[in-house]
């Protein structure tokens, strides 16, 4: 008999720590080689933790809702005999592990684990290391809470619910099988489910923060504390790095996109696009794609190290999705390869698993040009923060009808605003500015786009 301690891997990107989210194993289980042990989540994702050993589960090494470094001690097990070498440090070694050279061995089929008080005896899911949370995990993922265990739910669901202080054992679930969605927690929060954490009410004003029976935002104590941790801690790292390296120039441009709207109608209503999910954020994505054709400049990254712009000739798009865990930013890979209905398709297989939690650090890293929606919130322009690492990021805002000069006289046109914010250490004001205006002109008048390509 010998025990192993289990280090928490780089998850892939750098990052240097995660947070355990659920775990899927208790001390006491018997475990098998590529069994998920924990779903934690990185500043880029909610990943699997499969396990790179067969014993017995001796110690979980942190709470759900804790956050670890990389290379900490995630889950020491008690092995019998001597177990094969499969890549990991050793103990002691200093080296930090991570998911190239240390993953587990081919799954070899579906484990069993030892039951647990009060429980039947569930099956486990294999899965490699490092795989998404997927919202069709087994039965014995996560266990249920008919049978005296964990009420079952995908992990970005768990996040939200413990985030929000909904005990999941009062929540029932309507998804396949019993499955709590999201939905469900938010049902039971607008049904007068009361959160776990105002179960026990305050034993006095001072401590709930109420002030003569005053009410307070959503009945809500006066003051929260709220951890900085997640996607918000790496979104405000990433914002103040930004801000604070690149000098940012923002340029602004009122457009009529009258034209586009009525193309964009045209094209919802033919039978070749008539399953493609359109919206003004596709053409204007597009639009940018031409555009920087013929201004490549916005498309570049400044690298310090070097001493070099670095002129990139492929474009890894990114767009702002906001979802329950925060603002994420995938990209479209290959961008300027991709016809209007591939772009279209790419756009919405990436904003559902931002939503649903399911993004991969590949999905989030390598962008080299940012657009943000701002208009689906109502809002017509702002200053958007340029990625780091990016050369560029442009701001759609809301299509108003408004009054607009049109041919000499003044008509209700479709109006949007374009807000360009570039790196001005290497895009010149002249370059931006040609790249907004080109922007501008395609969805002013879409048939300009055959004079550009």
């Amino acid at each position: 008999m010998s025990q192993k301690t289990f280090r928490l891997p780089d998850l892939g990107e750098g990052l240097t720590e995660s947070e355990i989210v659920t775990w899927r194993v208790a001390e006491g289980d018997a475990v098998t080689v590529n069994q998920v042990l924990a779903d934690v989540e990185t500043a880029k994702a909610v990943v699997e933790v499969s396990s790179p050993f067969a014993g017995v589960i001796a110690a979980l090494h942190g709470a759900e809702g804790e956050t670890l470094e990389v290379g900490a001690p995630l889950v020491t097990f008690t092995l019998e005999g001597a177990e094969p070498d499969v890549g990991g440090p050793a103990e002691g070694d200093g080296r930090v592990p991570t998911l190239v050279g240390y993953g587990a061995a081919p799954d070899t089929g579906k484990p069993g684990r030892r039951a647990r008080r009060g429980s039947a005896t569930p099956a486990t899911s294999a899965a490699p290391v490092g795989e998404p949370a997927r919202a069709d995990a087994t039965p014995g993922a996560v266990r249920g809470a008919a049978s005296g265990e964990r009420p079952r739910c995908t992990p970005p669901v768990r996040l939200y619910a413990r985030r929000a202080g909904v005990d999941l054992e009062q929540v029932t679930g309507t998804g396949a099988g019993g499955v709590i969605t999201r939905a469900d927690v938010e049902a039971f929060l607008a049904g007068g489910g009361q959160p776990a954490a105002a179960a026990t009410p305050p034993q006095s004003d001072a401590e709930s923060g109420s002030t003569g029976g005053v009410r307070t935002l959503g009945g809500r104590p006066r003051t929260e504390a709220v951890p900085v941790k997640g996607v918000r801690k790496a979104t405000a790292a990433a914002m103040v790095q930004s801000a604070f390296t690149a000098p940012h120039v923002t340029e602004f441009l009122q457009v009529d996109v009258t034209e586009t709207m009525e193309l964009l109608a045209e094209l919802k209503a033919s039978r070749e696009f008539r399953d493609v999910k359109l919206t003004p954020m596709t053409l204007a994505a597009k639009a940018c794609l031409v555009a920087m054709e013929r201004t490549p400049d916005v498309n570049a990254r400044w690298d310090e190290a070097a001493g070099t712009i670095v002129q990139q000739n492929f474009v890894n798009l990114g767009f702002a999705a906001a979802t329950p865990r925060g603002l994420m930013v995938p990209n479209v890979k290959d961008a300027q390869a991709m016809s209007l209905r591939k772009l279209a398709d790419a756009i919405r297989d990436l904003t559902g698993l931002a939503r649903e939690g399911r993004l991969s650090p590949a999905d989030l890293a390598g962008g080299t040009f940012t657009l943000t929606n701002v208009g689906v919130f109502g809002v017509d322009a702002g200053t958007p923060i340029i990625n780091p690492g990016e050369g560029a990021i442009i701001a759609i805002g809301q299509v108003r009808r408004m009054p607009w000069e049109h041919r000499g006289e003044i008509a209700l046109r479709d109006v949007m605003t374009l807000s360009l914010s570039f790196d001005h250490r290497f895009v010149d004001g002249e370059q931006g500015s040609r790249f907004l205006a080109d922007v501008g002109a395609i969805l002013r008048r879409p048939g300009l786009t055959l004079t550009m390509v």
